[in-house]
Protein backbone atom coordinates (compact mmCIF):
# COMPACT_ATOMS: atom_id res chain seq x y z
CA UNK A 1 0.00 0.00 0.00
CA UNK A 2 1.25 3.47 -0.84
CA UNK A 3 2.04 5.68 2.11
CA UNK A 4 0.45 9.13 1.90
CA UNK A 5 0.88 12.11 4.14
CA UNK A 6 -1.55 15.00 3.83
CA UNK A 7 0.17 18.29 4.41
CA UNK A 8 -1.40 21.58 5.43
CA UNK A 9 -3.77 23.31 3.03
CA UNK A 10 -2.11 25.71 0.62
CA UNK A 11 -3.40 28.53 -1.57
CA UNK A 12 -5.85 31.36 -1.09
CA UNK A 13 -9.26 30.89 0.51
CA UNK A 14 -10.77 30.40 -2.96
CA UNK A 15 -8.25 27.75 -3.96
CA UNK A 16 -7.55 25.79 -0.78
CA UNK A 17 -6.17 22.42 -1.75
CA UNK A 18 -4.46 19.73 0.28
CA UNK A 19 -1.01 18.81 -0.93
CA UNK A 20 0.12 15.22 -0.81
CA UNK A 21 3.64 13.95 -0.32
CA UNK A 22 4.31 10.43 -1.50
CA UNK A 23 6.87 9.08 0.90
CA UNK A 24 9.54 6.62 -0.07
CA UNK A 25 8.32 3.23 1.10
CA UNK A 26 8.76 -0.46 0.55
CA UNK A 27 6.14 -3.19 0.74
CA UNK A 28 7.18 -3.56 4.40
CA UNK A 29 6.64 0.12 5.24
CA UNK A 30 8.57 3.40 5.17
CA UNK A 31 12.29 3.35 4.48
CA UNK A 32 14.32 4.96 7.21
CA UNK A 33 15.57 8.38 6.19
CA UNK A 34 14.22 8.00 2.67
CA UNK A 35 13.41 11.06 0.65
CA UNK A 36 11.88 11.43 -2.77
CA UNK A 37 9.26 9.53 -4.64
CA UNK A 38 8.01 6.20 -3.34
CA UNK A 39 9.38 3.43 -5.58
CA UNK A 40 6.08 1.53 -5.37
CA UNK A 41 4.17 4.64 -6.45
CA UNK A 42 6.60 5.12 -9.33
CA UNK A 43 6.25 1.48 -10.38
CA UNK A 44 2.44 1.72 -10.32
CA UNK A 45 2.42 4.93 -12.37
CA UNK A 46 4.83 3.41 -14.89
CA UNK A 47 2.66 0.31 -15.25
CA UNK A 48 -0.70 2.07 -15.59
CA UNK A 49 0.75 5.06 -17.42
CA UNK A 50 2.16 3.10 -20.34
CA UNK A 51 0.69 4.07 -23.68
CA UNK A 52 -2.88 2.72 -24.08
CA UNK A 53 -2.81 0.73 -20.82
CA UNK A 54 -5.27 3.05 -19.11
CA UNK A 55 -7.66 2.81 -22.06
CA UNK A 56 -7.45 -1.00 -22.07
CA UNK A 57 -8.14 -1.14 -18.33
CA UNK A 58 -11.03 1.31 -18.64
CA UNK A 59 -12.63 -0.88 -21.32
CA UNK A 60 -12.16 -4.07 -19.27
CA UNK A 61 -13.41 -2.44 -16.06
CA UNK A 62 -16.45 -1.02 -17.84
CA UNK A 63 -17.46 -4.35 -19.33
CA UNK A 64 -20.07 -6.54 -17.70
CA UNK A 65 -18.27 -9.71 -18.77
CA UNK A 66 -14.82 -10.83 -19.95
CA UNK A 67 -13.94 -9.49 -23.41
CA UNK A 68 -12.34 -11.08 -26.42
CA UNK A 69 -9.30 -9.49 -28.02
CA UNK A 70 -11.36 -8.19 -30.95
CA UNK A 71 -13.87 -6.54 -28.57
CA UNK A 72 -11.10 -4.65 -26.78
CA UNK A 73 -9.61 -3.64 -30.14
CA UNK A 74 -13.00 -2.37 -31.35
CA UNK A 75 -13.47 -0.33 -28.17
CA UNK A 76 -10.10 1.41 -28.69
CA UNK A 77 -9.92 1.75 -32.49
CA UNK A 78 -6.69 3.82 -32.56
CA UNK A 79 -4.79 0.99 -30.83
CA UNK A 80 -2.87 -1.42 -33.09
CA UNK A 81 -3.28 -5.17 -32.59
CA UNK A 82 0.46 -5.50 -31.92
CA UNK A 83 0.41 -2.92 -29.13
CA UNK A 84 -2.83 -4.31 -27.66
CA UNK A 85 -1.27 -7.77 -27.56
CA UNK A 86 1.86 -6.40 -25.88
CA UNK A 87 -0.11 -4.46 -23.26
CA UNK A 88 -2.48 -7.29 -22.27
CA UNK A 89 0.54 -9.61 -21.93
CA UNK A 90 2.19 -7.07 -19.59
CA UNK A 91 -1.00 -6.68 -17.56
CA UNK A 92 -1.41 -10.45 -17.36
CA UNK A 93 2.20 -10.91 -16.26
CA UNK A 94 1.68 -8.33 -13.48
CA UNK A 95 -1.54 -9.99 -12.31
CA UNK A 96 -3.83 -7.11 -13.30
CA UNK A 97 -5.62 -9.00 -16.08
CA UNK A 98 -6.41 -12.67 -16.44
CA UNK A 99 -6.47 -14.47 -19.76
CA UNK A 100 -8.77 -17.45 -20.18
CA UNK A 101 -8.42 -19.78 -23.16
CA UNK A 102 -11.42 -21.85 -24.21
CA UNK A 103 -10.34 -24.80 -26.39
CA UNK A 104 -12.08 -25.86 -29.52
CA UNK A 105 -12.10 -24.97 -33.10
CA UNK A 106 -11.58 -22.09 -33.07
CA UNK A 107 -9.95 -21.48 -29.71
CA UNK A 108 -11.46 -18.53 -27.86
CA UNK A 109 -9.51 -16.21 -25.56
CA UNK A 110 -11.12 -13.79 -23.11
CA UNK A 111 -9.63 -11.11 -20.88
CA UNK A 112 -10.95 -9.83 -17.56
CA UNK A 113 -9.53 -7.75 -14.73
CA UNK A 114 -8.37 -9.71 -11.69
CA UNK A 115 -9.17 -8.59 -8.14
CA UNK A 116 -5.97 -6.52 -8.32
CA UNK A 117 -7.15 -4.96 -11.58
CA UNK A 118 -10.64 -4.26 -10.24
CA UNK A 119 -9.11 -2.53 -7.23
CA UNK A 120 -7.73 0.08 -9.65
CA UNK A 121 -11.25 1.20 -10.61
CA UNK A 122 -11.55 3.99 -7.98
CA UNK A 123 -8.13 5.41 -8.90
CA UNK A 124 -8.94 5.36 -12.63
CA UNK A 125 -12.34 6.96 -11.96
CA UNK A 126 -10.63 9.76 -10.02
CA UNK A 127 -8.13 10.23 -12.84
CA UNK A 128 -11.00 10.44 -15.35
CA UNK A 129 -12.77 13.03 -13.18
CA UNK A 130 -9.55 15.04 -12.93
CA UNK A 131 -9.08 14.88 -16.71
CA UNK A 132 -12.64 16.07 -17.37
CA UNK A 133 -12.10 18.99 -15.03
CA UNK A 134 -8.59 20.10 -15.95
CA UNK A 135 -7.72 18.95 -19.46
CA UNK A 136 -9.06 20.77 -22.50
CA UNK A 137 -11.69 18.96 -24.54
CA UNK A 138 -10.06 18.42 -27.94
CA UNK A 139 -13.52 18.21 -29.59
CA UNK A 140 -14.24 21.78 -28.39
CA UNK A 141 -10.88 22.98 -29.74
CA UNK A 142 -11.55 21.54 -33.22
CA UNK A 143 -14.64 23.72 -33.75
Amino acid sequence: MLARQLLPLTGTDATLKPTMALNATTRDGPRAGAAGCCPLYHEAVELIGRRWTGAILAVLLGAERPLRFSEIAAAVPQLSDRLLSERVKELEARGVVERTVFPGPPARVEYAPTAMGRSLAPALQELAAWARRWLPDTADQAS
